[in-house]
């Protein structure tokens, strides 16, 4: 029996009830398993990464036994930066993508960092600042549904584990369209459904006995590493995010799973 309560992967209904207008119909939106008035996620999620926020690249580096730097630089690699281009790194958190991103685009080009949670953004600046080679990235706090830059004005755009924390999904995407130049690039790095059902076992045993009993003793955040999986369970499958994005006006979307789906990489260009 796992030591937190597994909600299980959702099913098409649970999944479509977690997008824009399920939101915007019933005024609600989720946390996890936590159902929340839809003007009040923000500060849960805000709350959730205040805690998490001071051990959270080790955590993450722990929980994946390293594995997620290979995804983050095989993700990076299919957005394909080019040498002087501007990307935004939305949902950049402790600045991992944006530090791949930067080392391509090189001293001419420019990385933004965007971040709603203060806290995450301090917690990535001591691998940034001591470096003169990432002088080219600018980190900003901002909201991902309200992106404070203007639009047609960079040529990729990403976001890493985080889009699935948003209010309004389609919103965090439609506001990554806007501010990208016409046959701009989008990546999106995130969690997904394993595909073999004995690994996808395996997988949920240790998202609800391992995570959170290691995130009770190191972090004193148990809750915070269960709502982890549990906003996993209920993102859009690989096919239905392909769609999504599609119909905010993305083409020729593609993806990518790694470890066997625990995570998958959308790329595709704005039309």
């Amino acid at each position: 029996m796992a030591l937190w309560h597994n909600p299980r992967w959702f099913d098409d209904r649970g999944r479509q009830e977690q997008l824009d207008e399920h939101v915007a119909a019933t005024g609600q939106a989720r946390f996890g398993l936590r159902t929340l008035q839809e003007n009040e996620k923000v500060r849960a999620v805000m709350q959730h990464f205040n805690r998490v926020a001071p051990k959270y690249d080790f955590m993450n580096t722990l929980l994946s036994f390293g594995i997620q730097y290979a995804w983050k630089r095989a993700a990076v690699r299919m957005l394909d930066i080019r040498p002087g281009e501007r990307v935004l790194d939305v949902c950049g958190g402790t600045g991992d993508l944006a530090i791949l991103a930067a080392r391509r685009t090189g001293p001419d080009g420019r990385v933004v960092l965007l971040d709603i949670n203060r806290e995450m953004l301090l917690a990535g600046l001591p691998k940034i600042a001591p470096h003169p080679e990432l002088g080219n990235i600018a980190l900003v706090q901002g909201d991902a549904e309200r992106i404070a830059l203007p639009d047609n004005s960079f040529d990729a755009a990403m976001v890493g584990f985080g889009i699935r924390n948003l209010t309004h999904l389609q919103r965090g995407f439609a506001e990554m369209h806007r501010v990208l130049k016409p046959g701009g690039r989008i990546l999106c790095l995130e969690f997904s459904r394993p595909g073999n059902p004995l690994f996808r076992a395996l997988y949920d045993f240790y998202s609800f006995n391992i995570m959170p009993l290691l995130g009770g003793l190191i972090t004193g955040a148990a809750q915070s590493y269960a709502c982890l999986p549990e906003t996993i369970r209920m993102f859009p499958l690989p096919d239905e995010l392909s769609v999504l994005l599609a119909r905010i006006g993305f083409r020729r979307v593609t993806w990518r799973a790694f470890t066997n789906g625990i995570a998958v990489a959308h790329v595709g260009i704005k039309a």
